[in-house]
Order: structure tokens, then sequence, then C-alpha cells
């Protein structure tokens, strides 16, 4: 494409249409360095690590630097494109202050040691605790961003090594409830749909997912569908006018944590209308004539008045739902971290399941993740889970794992299920941890209700080991601070939200003595001395293609199989989705297209949960319900959220992403462009609400929560009436104090404000449903806030948009820094 396309100010660049049932045409997206010889550089195969996409791209190495990246044409999820992070975050790598040496806490201050200062100090600290207090007192907290190796290995050592239950990651906030509906009605995680299901579907709907800003490279999928012959309609839940929106035959903007009655409507509605598969649902479910009882007084009408959305819209949508030739429905935050998370998200897998839109091209659901190796952690055993998908309450799959580590089973904690984020934080809370070990994440500013979390972190009794690239919030609260090797300086293998694996290789050194976590983790085992039942060492792998090899070994038979896959099979071409066997030696596009393969009693990964209370339901109880092994249809009624709007806090608040940056902007604010893309937080506010409040675009405002407060710059949106929208990634880091104002001044982070609640049957925390009071802290000086204009935040009158620029923002480096090289 044409090299003077601004990426940021058209992050979605130019279109190339295409009809249904056809080939997405390939496009290749390349970002130079401005003055690098593109003969003299060498390219080295990748995949993105800044969202779930997945997008399969190549690393420029020039004199031994990374000098820029592009798209690998021959790949199934992107045939050669990039979004805006992909083309510009690489270039966090080489910031001058990433962390090159250990550093440890010398009273009250972190300073610089060598490596074996440090790890010693973090085994002499595990094997006090493991002889004085247990196992059950050291926990791990990783990330979405390591590799599937590093998972894998991480999950051997603490589950069988330190024999902790204390195991999850950040895709807690982000994933958990994508796998937890998957097992609900399914019986095991693994996406039913492939991103493939975009070229043949006559239909999308998108369920609080922003696509556009979340996967962009999807996105411009869509658009080119939508450019094309015989396009899709799209259906958009969202409180916010997305482009996602803008496109969509039908926008529906319901209150916030009201997306089950939403749901139960649109079932209403196309159960009463007779849309459903008859035929599939007698051969492959259970559960539709509760669903049906539950939701027959349902009506549109009914959602309205709770959703705060016209009947007629509901009825729209429902229609197109229910007369879709071939539907696809995708699932993100605006779901997952809501009210009644996962009641909601199985309602989507109810709307396919009684229309029998499963297992063909174009017929599918997406229960979205956020990050690039989200889907590895689950997987793995990182997170809330057993490795392979094993279900903790099945005594033969604990066997199973235990015979595959060669370790008895009760080494392996099953007693209870793996301890959720949420719960690992409260026991750190109270005492009965000991010592966290925190790998490639931020809690300090990702997990709600921060000060809170701060003050746990500082506790004097509780050792925190942080291991990432930078010196974040978090690693300026921790005894041990690690640093880590990222993408592109070091080997591993990413498995993305369809389930496609893509390996990345190594591409240039990590700066000073940095270290690939899979590196770390293995000279902790070996330190810690951990030894099978035989006496023999417990990781007996010792590098990235060995461990990948050993985790072959842990899925074999389990839905994840990964036995067809090796290193050589992934280098050069396109990634591979899993199940990949000697059976389906090219990987597997859709699951289910015969029936549902993983639901029976002795197969299936969870029993199921309540989805009110949350409480596990049993081996002899799921029986009961589901002995042949069938997809199982859970009906949910509405229930109101657990805050509710007064006159104190006349607003709801909901937060999230926006297109240039990703989580903590730990990587994007050390990107030039994507920086000056979005350099600081914002508010987005209704129009009617800023009339009212007397408010204008640009004014300095405050919004407070029960719990806390932020100020940033208001942008004024077409946003639903009566919320209030705030993005996460804002933290301190890059402020003049480097770190949270002292005192009651308010800050710039989200989360600040953010409740510690979360749903009851997936532990995701609820970052969307907090309430809220806007208060004016100054009047603007005229100009807009720093917010893209090219997005959801896109301002609703047009004299807020700056006039120097058809992109986001005016605030940047220069416009041709920004677009020297890119096409």
């Amino acid at each position: 494409m044409d090299a003077s396309v601004d990426r940021i100010a058209q992050p979605w660049a130019g279109r190339t249409p295409y009809g249904r049932h056809e080939r997405w045409p390939t496009r290749v997206d390349t970002y130079l360095e401005p003055g690098v010889d593109p003969d003299r550089v060498r390219w080295v195969q990748a995949a993105s690590v800044l969202h779930s996409d997945g997008d399969a791209m190549d690393i420029a190495v020039a004199d031994g630097l990374m000098a820029g990246v592009r798209g690998r044409a021959a790949d199934r999820v992107n045939r050669g494109r990039l979004g805006p992070k992909d083309l510009f975050g690489w270039q966090a790598n080489a910031s001058r202050d990433r962390l090159t040496r250990p550093l440890v806490r010398e009273n009250g201050r972190l300073v610089e040691c060598d490596w074996d200062t440090a790890m010693g100090r973090i085994v002499d600290r595990s094997q006090g605790l493991l002889a004085d207090r247990g196992p059950g007192s050291i926990g791990f907290y990783t990330s979405g961003q390591l590799y599937l190796e590093e998972y894998y290995t991480l999950a051997v050592l603490a589950r069988a090594g330190i024999g902790t239950n204390h195991l999850d990651g950040n895709t807690r906030l982000c994933t958990a409830t994508a796998a937890e509906a998957l097992k609900e009605s399914f019986g095991c995680d693994g996406q039913p749909g492939s991103y493939d299901d975009i070229d043949h579907a006559d239909v999308i709907a998108l369920f609080g997912h922003n696509l556009a800003e979340t996967q962009p490279v999807q996105w411009m999928r869509v658009l080119d569908r939508l450019a094309g012959a015989d396009p899709p309609r799209l259906i958009c839940v969202d409180p916010r006018p997305t482009q996602v929106a803008r496109k969509a035959a039908v926008h529906l903007a319901p209150r916030a944590g009201t997306n089950v009655a939403l749901l139960n409507a649109i079932l209403h509605e196309i159960i009463r209308t007779g849309s459903i598969d008859r035929d599939y649902l007698a051969a492959h479910t259970v559960g539709f004539d509760e669903l049906a009882a539950r939701v027959k007084e349902c009506s549109p009408r009914w959602a309205a008045r709770i959703c705060d959305v016209a009947a007629a819209s509901i009825g729209a949508a429902a229609e197109l739902l229910g007369t879709a030739d071939r539907l696809l429905s995708t699932v993100l935050q605006g779901v997952y971290q809501s009210h009644q998370a996962t009641a909601a998200a199985v309602q989507v897998n109810n709307l396919h399941l009684i229309r029998g839109m499963l297992g063909r091209p174009g017929a599918g659901v997406l229960q979205m993740n956020g990050q690039p190796s989200a889907q590895n952690t689950r997987e793995c055993g990182a997170d809330g889970d057993l490795p392979g998908f094993r279900n903790w309450q099945n005594d033969g799959h604990v066997a199973d794992l235990a015979r595959v580590w060669n370790v008895e089973p009760g080494t392996i904690a099953h007693y209870a299920p793996p301890t959720h984020a949420m719960q690992m934080f409260r026991y750190a809370e109270q005492g009965s941890i000991r010592m966290l070990w925190i790998s490639g994440t931020n809690p300090a500013v990702s997990l709600p209700e921060l000060s809170r979390i701060r003050s746990v972190l500082a506790q004097d009794r509780l050792f925190v080991v942080v291991q990432d690239l930078f010196r974040t919030e978090t690693a300026q609260l921790a005894d041990v601070v690690l640093p880590a090797a990222t993408w592109g300086e070091k080997t591993g293998t990413l498995t993305n939200a369809d389930r496609t694996v893509h390996l990345c290789d190594k591409a240039v050194e990590p700066p000073g003595e940095a270290r690939p976590d899979l590196d770390i983790f293995l000279d902790y085992a070996a330190r810690m001395d951990f030894r099978d039942k035989d006496g023999r060492p417990l990781i007996g792998w010792h590098d990235p293609e060995s461990a990948f090899e050993a985790w072959k070994a842990c899925s074999v038979g389990r839905p994840c199989d990964y036995t067809g896959l090796t290193y050589d099979t992934l280098r050069g071409g396109s990634g591979i989705q899993w199940p990949c066997t000697a059976h389906s030696p090219d990987g597997t596009k859709r699951l289910y297209t015969d029936g549902i393969s993983w639901a029976r009693p002795d197969l299936c990964e969870s029993y199921g949960k309540d989805l009110v209370t949350g409480a596990a339901d049993d081996a002899a109880a799921y029986r009961a319900l589901n002995p042949d092994g069938k997809a199982v249809i859970k009906a949910a009624d509405y229930l109101p959220p657990h805050e509710q709007p007064d006159e104190r806090y006349p607003f709801q608040l909901t937060t999230g992403r926006t297109l240039y940056h990703f989580h903590t902007r730990t990587k994007t604010a050390r990107a030039p462009q994507l920086n000056a893309a979005a350099p600081d937080v914002w508010v987005e506010v209704a129009v009617g609400d800023a009339d009212a409040l007397g408010l204008a675009e640009g004014d300095l405002v405050e919004v407070a929560t029960p719990r806390g407060a932020l100020r940033g710059l208001l942008r004024v949106t077409g946003i639903r009436p009566g919320l209030l929208f705030v993005p996460f990634h804002y933290g301190y880091w890059d402020t003049e104090a480097g770190h949270r104002p002292n005192g009651d001044t308010p800050g710039r982070a989200a989360n600040e404000t953010t409740v510690t609640d979360w749903d009851p049957v997936s532990k995701q925390p609820l970052f969307k449903t907090a309430v809220a009071a806007l208060h004016l802290v100054a009047r603007g000086d005229g100009r807009p806030a720093p917010a893209p204009t090219t997005t959801a935040s896109a301002p609703a009158r047009a004299d807020a948009v700056p006039p120097t620029t058809g992109g986001p923002t005016a605030l940047a480096a220069s416009r041709a820094d920004r677009t020297e090289g890119a096409r």
C-alpha cells in the first residue's frame, strides 16, 4: 500500500474488497526506520505481542538491532496486514530505561546487584516459607504476554515443585470469562470458531467487543467484506459509538450491567418466532426447555425498560440473528468485565446452540481474548486451570497429570479450585500468602481499587518478586526485581484467540544482563532442586524447543493437542490451529463440526457452576444432567448491578482500551507514534450530560467514586447518556513524580476508582459497573482533550477536532516522523 498513508491517522488503511466465500486478499504492511537500507536487513519471524489477534510478522534486523517490521503474506490470520501497535510498538525494546541488572531492596531502596544475589534471596525466602508455612504461603501471578514454553515451565514448578494452588495470570482480568463460558456450554475451553468465519458469515454480531480497536487487523477483514459483494450485516452491542457501531445495521447501547436482560429478550424473540434448529437441539444439546421457560416473559418491551434501549431495536436485532444464514458472534470485555459476565457470555453461546450455528464456515462463536498468549495461560495451567484442560475435580485427570510429571497425585494441589488472582491478593492482604512472584504484569495499575492493591504490595511481611522489562509501578514496590528479555529477544510460541499457534524466533540480544523468562524459571527450579518421585530433576528441559516438546507430551489426547506441531512446521509459512495431530496435521479450523467433542463426564474440563452463586457442581450432578456429553444450554435470570447511581454518584463508569495503547503502556508509551496518538488520560461524557453540567471539550474534570478519584481532560462524545468512559492504560511511571501522588490528590489511573468485585463464576473483576460523580476542576484553554478522534473516542462536535490534522491528535512527533517508511 501507499507509503504516504499515516497509519496513526488512518489505522485501518485502505480497502482490498472481497466477496462472501472468497479468500481475503493479501496486503503486506511494512515499517522500516528512516535511513535503513532494505538490502542490509535480515528478517526474523514473529507474531504480534500487543493484542490477541496473532498477526504474523517478520522483524527487520540491521546491524544487530531491530529496525522495523513487515506483515507475513502467507499467514492465515492477517495475510500480511499489521495494525498500529504492530507497526510501531517494537520500538519499546530499545528504550533507554530498560532494566539491565537485577535489583534488590536495601534500606528501603532498590539497588543493583548480580543474579546470584537476587536469585539467592528468592530461593532463601522460598525455602524458609516452605519449611515454616508450607506451599500455600507462596503465590505466582503472571501475564498474558509470555510464551507457551514459559507458562508451562511456571505451571510445573509452581504446581508440582512448590505444590501451591496459588497460580494465576492477569488473563483473569480479560479472558477468564471467555474460558468459563466455553466450559459452561461445551464442557471444555477452546474457541469453536475461526477468524476465517468472517469470510463466510452473512451476519456478524459483536457483543461488547470493540473489534476495530482491540483486534484492528480483523476489523480490516470485516471492512473489506463490507466493501465487497454480498457484505455481512453487523449487530453491535456497545454503549459507545465505536467504529463497529457506525457500520452496524443495528446498534444497541444498553445501560451498563444489563447484558443478561438484553440477551434474554433476544432469545425470547428467536424462540417466539420459531427461528430455532430443533434437529440440532435434539441431537446435540440439553437444557433448551428450561431456557424457553426462563425467557418466556422476557419480551423486548420488558428489556427496554431495564436496558434503556428501544424495544423496536431489540426486535430488529433478534430478527437479524434469527434469520441469519451463517451467524458469527464475538464477545469481549463489554460482557466479560461487566455485571453477570459469565451468565451473559453463556447466553451468546445459547444463541448459537438454539440456531444450530456451529461447526460450519461462517457459523461460529469467538469468546475472544484480550492478550497475545492468554490462550496459552489457560491451556498450560498458568491460571485457574490444570494443564491440558484437565478437570481439577476429576481424580483421573489429576492422576494423568501426575503421570506426565512423574509425581504423586497428592503433590498437585486439588483440594479446591486453583486460586484466582483476586483471592490471591486477598490472601496476601490477610497474611497467609507471604511471597508473591509477579511476572510480566503491572497490578499496581491494572487491578481494581488501586489504593488497596498498593497497600497489599507494600506490606513488610509480603516478599514481592517482580520480573519485567521496566521499573513499573509494581516493580517500585518489590523486594527483588529481575530484568527480563522480551519478544524479539527470545524464542517461543504464542497461541492467539482462534487457536492459531505462531513461532517467534529470537531476532536480537536482550540488553545488559536481562534474561528470557524461561531461563529465569529454569534457574529457579534448579536452585530449588525440585525432583520427581524417582529423584530425577522435575524439569528436564533446558531451552524453548525442548520445553515445547515437553508441553506436547502433556497435551497428548487432550482438546488442545499439539503433538502434530514442531518448531520446523511453524517456521516460514502460516500459523497452525490446534488441535494438530497425526490425524489432522494441518490443524483444525473449527471445533464441533460433528457434535460436541469434550463434554462427556469423564472428559470434560469442568462440571459447571451455578451462574448466580458460582458454586461448583460435582460429577454426580453433571452426569445426571448430561450423561451423553452434549452442549449444555444454561439459562440465567437478570439481576441488577451491585452499585446503582444515586444523587451523590449519578453516573455509571466504564473503563476500556484505546487502539493505540496496550495495558499499562509500559511498551506502547515508549513508541513515539503510539504515545503521541494518545498521550494522557481523558474522560468521555455524553453531549447532553456535558451541557447539563456546563462542561465543555477540554475542561479538566474529576471523576469520583466511593473508592477514589482521578482527573483528566474532558472529551464530549456520542457515548450513551449517564455513562462515563475512562481508558485504563494510564499509570504514573511517566509522570514527573514517577509514582502515585501522595495524600488525597486524585490520580490519573482509572483503577483508582473501580470496585473490588468480581463475577461469581469466572472470578473476573468488574471494571464496568461502578457509580461515579463528575465535577469541573478547571476550565479548558480552548484546546481539545488529547484523545483519539479516529476511534470510539471521536468528539461529537466538529469544533473539538484538532484543525491541523485528520488524525487523532495535534500533540505528537511530527507527521513526517510518524509516516516515514510506513506502508
